[in-house]
């Protein structure tokens, strides 16, 4: 068993872009664990009360630009690129609150609405696991980290916003506790950072937001691999395996995501490609991780038991 770490937001450690060049805040080896708490993706102070959620009070660290409160980077001994980056997603922990909201978009302003004082808060419950609003609607959490990821490899700052082959603001609600997601290494060190915790999302992200929460406590466990060409994230989930596709258009993310889990398939099978596309077919699920990040993403799902 490998060392175990601890990070908690602060001057040291938070951030709002990606970057190669940011200093890392911790530095573990292969195996070695990571206990740590996130901010809301706002880098609130505290719960929403009223306003617009751009109006609700932020920690010190917070400046005019900035994208998700992100923690880290937590560089990891040995890595580079064309490796794969393992995270073991061990424990999800939300704090008693969360924020759903409908941001301005031109995509909500499709659907008729463009108010930005429509704000939905959450009071969050961990023993239950249930979370309710300020209007009685009652929902189940499944907690996840909305952002897991490394910066790319180009000099310079890079927003938190858009999901890239490298990870980041993936949005995929299949990354609960018990999740190993495998990413490709874009940096030596790989310099990981991960925030916007989100209590509960539906496929799709539908109006922007999810539950947005602080997480009280997130334990994950990294570990490097040598023996898996990757292209994209892939997932191994209590729900299957996970394939994730980005893109411009859902066509296009679709695409990706599928070329992922036909060479999966091959790998998990050893079948050609012919025969993964025709077993795709009957096993595997289709859905639409997000809408809303300018950079579309959607994940295939093996499930567990479809191909025996």
């Amino acid at each position: 068993m490998g060392n175990t770490h601890f990070l908690e937001p602060g001057d040291d450690t938070l951030h709002g872009h990606f970057s190669r060049e940011l200093r890392p805040a911790l530095s573990v080896d292969p195996g070695d664990s990571v206990r740590l708490r996130t901010l809301d993706a706002w880098w609130s102070s505290g719960p929403y009360v009223s306003g617009t959620v751009d109006e609700r009070p932020r920690v010190p660290q917070y400046r005019e630009g900035y994208g998700h409160a992100l923690i880290g980077p937590i560089a990891v001994r040995g890595a580079q690129p064309g490796m794969v980056l393992e995270v073991h997603v061990q424990a999800v922990v939300p704090d008693s609150w969360g924020t759903c909201a409908e941001p301005q978009s031109a995509l909500n302003a499709k659907y008729g609405i463009s108010d930005p004082g429509v704000v939905h808060a959450w009071d969050l419950d961990t023993t239950l696991m249930t979370g309710r609003n300020q209007h009685g609607h009652t929902v189940s959490l499944r907690p996840f980290l909305g952002v897991i990821g490394m910066p790319p490899p180009e000099p310079g700052l890079h927003p938190t916003f858009p999901p890239r082959w490298c990870g980041g603001n993936l949005d995929c609600k299949e990354l609960v506790s018990g999740t190993i997601l495998y990413l490709p290494v874009s940096v030596e060190d790989a310099l990981l950072s991960v925030g916007d915790g989100h209590a509960a999302q539906g496929d799709g992200e539908i109006s922007g937001t999810a539950i947005e929460c602080p997480m009280e406590r997130v334990d994950l466990t990294l570990n490097l691999r040598d023996d898996w060409e990757l292209t994209g994230p892939v997932a191994r989930t209590p729900a299957g395996w996970v394939t994730m596709g980005l893109g411009d258009d859902l066509d296009e993310a679709t695409f990706r995501a599928l070329d992922a889990m036909f060479t999966l398939l091959g790998r998990l099978h050893n079948v050609s490609r012919a025969d993964a596309i025709l077993l795709a077919s009957v096993a595997v699920d289709v859905r639409v991780t997000q809408i809303v990040n300018g950079v579309v993403g959607v994940h295939a799902i093996l499930p567990w038991g479809a191909i025996r």
